[in-house]
């Protein structure tokens, strides 16, 4: 199935099959709607008198946000995890919305796909495991929302290393693999960036205890998870900046690649140049005239010239060496 009711108590977990049924019922009612289809979902906001635009936004994958309703509170998060890009990048960040519902007893969470988080929490309240019972929706949705938040920092974990890697390398190696690895590293910064600052915001509205729905005793857990999000942004910040500073050595380090291969470019070219004069003037043979160039009747004149190029050659070289350009 992949819309299921639970009405949970003190006293324990009843499961519906009738989401009227269970939104009726003494309790806090939890509806999870994990990879339903747009049929399920309208179903479910009928019940629940949700505004069909807070399903499109489920559905359509928008930024994550707060929205305040009559009845109820609706917050739109994002899970991310990394997995192997369709595109030229090694890897990707992949996000999957997660829409939370939250009323004076009841909660709904809809999703396009299963949640891990989400798939935790209901099997804690299936099981009838810890204080979760004993407490509202308001707290039920935290749990999953603070796993949620939880497998951010796995995300920069892997990144992290990716960083670590690449600066490893971009001090030895050159090559066009280590700057597309680069590229990956500060691409998926960016996208994960742009998923933490509304996350963050919308959190932020929920720790203050803007809504009616949160109570205040569970106000201090959504500030803990808002603390966590804002150690999460200033962490993608200073991996940016470190990606950045990555990249500016890879720059750096080709320039001195360039800057070699230019060096030793320069001193076959010096010495080849005397070379290419001496055999350039000796190539017009003039002979026979007043202005002529006795060398060329000259027996050992051949063997004059290349011992004098051998001299030029092997003076450049000692001069270069000792200069340290070779």
């Amino acid at each position: 199935m992949t819309v299921e009711a639970t009405v949970y108590t003190s006293d324990g977990t009843t499961t519906y099959t009738d989401l009227q049924d269970a939104r009726d019922a003494a309790g806090t009612t939890w509806v999870r709607a994990s990879g339903a289809t747009a049929e399920e979902m309208t179903e479910v906001a009928s019940v629940f008198d949700v505004h069909s635009l807070s399903v499109e936004d489920v559905r359509n994958g928008v930024r994550p946000k707060t929205e305040e309703f009559d009845d109820h509170v609706f917050v739109l998060l994002k899970t991310a995890t990394l997995r192997r890009g369709e595109t030229t990048f090694e890897e990707e960040i992949r996000q999957r919305s997660v829409g939370f519902f939250v009323g004076d007893d009841w909660l709904v969470t809809m999703s396009m796909e299963s949640v891990d988080a989400v798939e935790r929490v209901w099997q804690m309240v299936v099981r009838e495991e810890g204080r979760i019972l004993r407490r509202g929706p308001d707290f039920t949705a935290y749990r999953v929302i603070d796993g949620i938040a939880d497998a951010y920092f796995d995300v920069l974990d892997e990144i992290e290393d990716q960083i670590e890697r690449v600066e490893n390398e971009v001090t030895t190696s050159t090559d066009l693999e280590t700057l597309e690895t680069i590229n990956n590293v500060r691409r998926e910064l960016l996208s994960f960036r742009k998923l933490l600052w509304p996350s963050r915001e919308a959190i932020g509205y929920l720790a203050r205890g803007d809504p009616d729905q949160i109570q205040e005793d569970t106000e201090k857990y959504y500030r803990d998870v808002y603390d966590h999000l804002v150690q999460l942004v200033d962490l993608t910040e200073t991996y940016r900046d470190l990606a950045n500073g990555a990249r500016d050595i890879y720059l750096n380090t080709l320039s001195l690649s360039t800057n070699e291969v230019m060096k030793k470019l320069t001193v076959v070219a010096t010495i080849v140049l005397p070379l290419t004069f001496v055999v350039g003037v000796y190539g017009m043979n003039f002979a026979d005239g007043p202005y002529n160039m006795p060398e060329l009747g000259w027996t050992y004149g051949y063997p004059a010239v290349m011992l004098g190029m051998l001299a030029v050659t092997l003076i450049l070289v000692a001069y270069f060496r000792e200069e340290g350009y070779v």
